[in-house]
């Protein structure tokens, strides 16, 4: 049974789903916090509970998928499962959330409508979503196409909740988001980004786009279909401001204000004032900008709402201790967290949170010839050792589909690779008995990838809980289709005057009327 969505739990059975999850991570470490390419190499398979050994080795790459990571019906089972096995995969995916969302938001009155859920958006043609018009698709992925129309529509109706007309764009990259929300919503952009060429681009796509609408707009003026051109009038489109700058952990949100503050003398300086309310989103905030959006809501009395996707977990500050660390590491962030006993998550496990299960099982399913790789690479790392005994998982890069090769073939051209000699000679009998325990180390890394959304809930869980011990009202919910977009949560908060509750009834993201011009930058 899917449970509610995170906003109808009380606040402490969230705050016990966190110890919960603390507690089983905190059984399993030794498994979890292991690389599967040090599986011969250090022999990880005796880390397995020797009934769970028995019982994974006989299980085929289809049978992994069904049985384990999506926990299919026990019919069919050839053998009996130890409880403790049955126990680890139902507390998995009994305390994470659930990632399949509701049915898609909908879009902006202008843009298409019929169109089916996210694993059928893109069925009629592989690079459009019929949610969006083609004009704005230009320079734009199917994936993140999916993801700007789902979050555009929630940041809209937040706006409207709060009574914003303005938005911030964290981490803004290109400035899809921002286009979007600002030529498709009429909202009043401005987007942060730290790479000055992302920034230059972002506004290259600004003006090509805006060349395309008065394009269209001047094609559909001269036909007598009566057809309502896409998105407001180019006379009135609000074009996103595009800054550039970065949002560090440690900023206040007066450093925010300054950062936002236009030029002496630009247009975007007449009437400016960041006393007016605002809303903050951020598309797959990367590392501690996630975290450091959320402590710039919390803290800045002009945010009224904000909407965050975060990604990329293993690049975040985190802090072990409970009494020390910095106050603005990326985990924990609430103060619950950070006193449970064992509650920190070494770079292993916030890598393991970034991976794609849905994927993964998908691949286990159609016994996916890039499985092997896993084993391929475990048996090259044996071989690396004992050519160099202090080199532990080097970073290796190979061609994309490597693991067609002969096994030989692979192992020469990895060592090439690494600068080690390729003619080196290796037990070949040796390496064909690692060859054939294929089935173990994709066994062993499904019981990783099996609490991937366990170790994400945390994450996200504490960054609720930090919101909500601030006093504002938040929620979890996942937006996105997660075979599609596997960072798929977003983190909507309001504050007084703004309620949550309502922006996530079925009804959500529906349209408030045609996208208008209103104050700010006019073309």
């Amino acid at each position: 049974m899917a449970l509610p969505e995170t906003h109808q739990w009380p606040f402490e059975q969230q705050k016990q789903r966190a110890a919960d999850i603390v507690h089983l991570l905190s059984l399993y470490t030794n498994i979890l916090d292991s690389y599967v390419i040090e599986f011969f190499s250090e022999n990880l398979w005796e880390l397995v509970p020797c009934s769970w050994r028995e019982t994974l080795s006989d299980l085929k790459a289809p049978q992994l998928s069904m049985l384990l990571l999506e926990q299919g019906p026990c019919a069919g089972r050839q053998s009996v499962w130890p409880l403790s096995l049955l126990a680890y995969r139902a507390a998995a995916h009994a305390l994470a959330f659930p990632r399949q969302p509701r049915e898609a938001c909908s879009p902006p009155p202008h843009v298409p409508s019929g169109a089916g859920p996210g694993g059928q958006e893109f069925r009629a043609d592989c690079s459009h979503s019929p949610r969006i018009s083609r004009l704005f698709c230009k320079h734009v992925k199917p994936k993140k196409q999916h993801e700007i129309q789902r979050l555009g529509a929630l940041v809209k109706k937040l706006c409207d909740s709060t009574g914003c007309e303005r938005v911030v764009d964290i981490g803004s990259g290109q400035g899809h988001l921002s286009r979007y929300l600002a030529f498709g919503h009429g909202l009043c952009l401005t987007g942060v980004e730290a790479g000055t060429q992302l920034v230059a681009t972002a506004r290259s796509f600004d003006r090509q786009l805006l060349l395309a609408l008065h394009k269209d707009a001047a094609r559909r003026r001269k036909t007598a279909d009566g057809q309502e051109a896409w998105g407001p009038e180019p006379a009135r489109i609000l074009l996103p401001r595009h800054v550039v700058g970065r949002v560090d952990p440690g900023a206040t949100w007066q450093d925010l204000v300054r950062l936002l503050e236009p030029e002496e003398g630009s247009p975007e300086r007449e009437g400016w004032g960041w006393c007016q309310p605002f809303v903050l989103t951020g598309l797959h905030a990367c590392g501690d900008l996630g975290p450091a959006a959320l402590r710039l809501f919390a803290h800045c009395p002009s945010a009224r709402g904000i909407t965050a996707v975060s990604c990329c977990y293993m690049k975040a500050s985190a802090s072990s201790s409970s009494c020390s660390g910095p106050a603005d590491s990326g985990y924990p962030m609430s103060a619950w967290v950070r006193a449970l006993p064992g509650h920190a998550l070494p770079y292993k496990l916030r890598e393991t949170a970034c991976h794609a299960i849905e994927d993964y099982a998908g691949r286990l399913r159609v016994q996916h010839t890039g499985l092997r790789v896993h084993c391929y690479r475990a048996v090259l790392e044996t071989i690396v050792r004992r050519l160099r005994p202090s080199v532990r998982r080097p970073a290796l890069q190979l061609a994309r589909n490597a693991h067609l090769l002969p096994f030989d073939d692979y192992a020469r051209a990895g060592l090439r690779r690494l600068g080690l000699d390729p003619e080196t000679r290796w037990d070949t009998a040796l390496v064909q008995s690692m060859l054939g325990q294929e089935g173990k180390v994709i066994a062993y890394f499904c019981l990783n990838l099996l609490l991937a959304p366990a170790i994400e809930t945390l994450i996200l869980l504490d960054r609720l809980i930090y919101l909500q011990e601030q006093g504002i009202e938040c929620a979890l919910l996942p937006l996105f289709e997660p075979r599609f977009s596997p960072r798929n949560f977003v983190l909507v908060g309001a504050k007084a005057g703004g309620r949550v509750r309502d922006l996530l009834r079925p009804e959500e993201g529906a349209p408030s009327g045609q996208a208008q011009g209103s104050r700010g930058r006019e073309v």
